[in-house]
């Protein structure tokens, strides 16, 4: 979290919040949906200003009820995920492949998990700033579980790492990842939110 933004907090406490109006999406964008957007059902525009794309990935947090937002300034933007909180890429380096958030975050992997339409859901350990309800200007570093969508550009390359097997009524299988064999369990799209804890469509 900026400086400058918790300076801002402290400074203009009464800021009133904003819905709907930021969303991310499937393929970590950060996308801007003015009232035409959101009253038609429009995924909005793409931010392309990097910069910007910066500034909102360094000011991303939650609030301990799950809902995610933009710190701008003294204000609260909400965001619509059309996925999950974190879209994460599979990213080559020096030292092998390295998964990365959307806010180049990186996420420990625990486990992957499939859905019913094929999406793959990297579950595992990303650290992430939580406000504290009894303090608007209260911002904690925590180190929790979390669920970010693999990118559908790096599905290939996940399959290359994943080994299937099929059963009765389900499938499941492991995947390989730093030379660790790691869980691939199936689960239903509906099911994410609950199971780790966030909104995806936050409302006052």
């Amino acid at each position: 979290m900026d400086e400058q933004v918790i300076r801002s907090l402290i400074k203009w406490p009464d800021v009133p919040d904003c819905y709907g109006w930021l969303a991310l999406d499937r393929r970590g964008q950060w996308r801007m949906r003015d009232e035409f957007t959101q009253q038609n059902n429009l995924p909005g525009q793409v931010i392309k200003h990097q910069s910007l794309n910066e500034f909102i990935s360094r000011n991303y947090a939650r609030d301990t009820q799950g809902k995610y937002f933009f710190q701008n300034g003294p204000q609260r933007v909400f965001i619509t995920l059309d996925a999950t909180p974190w879209i994460v890429r599979m990213i080559p380096s020096d030292q092998g492949v390295k998964l990365l958030t959307q806010c180049q975050s990186p996420i420990e992997p625990t486990a992957a998990l499939s859905d019913e339409k094929g999406n793959i859901y990297i579950v595992g350990n990303i650290t992430q700033a939580v406000y504290e309800e009894s303090d608007r200007a209260q911002f904690k570093l925590q180190t929790t579980e979390s669920i970010a969508l693999l990118h559908d550009h790096d599905l290939d390359l996940f399959s290359e790492l994943a080994t299937l097997k099929e059963e009765a009524c389900s499938f499941g299988g492991s995947w390989s990842w730093h030379g660790k064999q790691l869980p691939l369990d199936p689960i239903h799209s509906s099911e994410l939110a609950n199971r780790f804890d966030y909104l995806a469509q936050p409302s006052a």
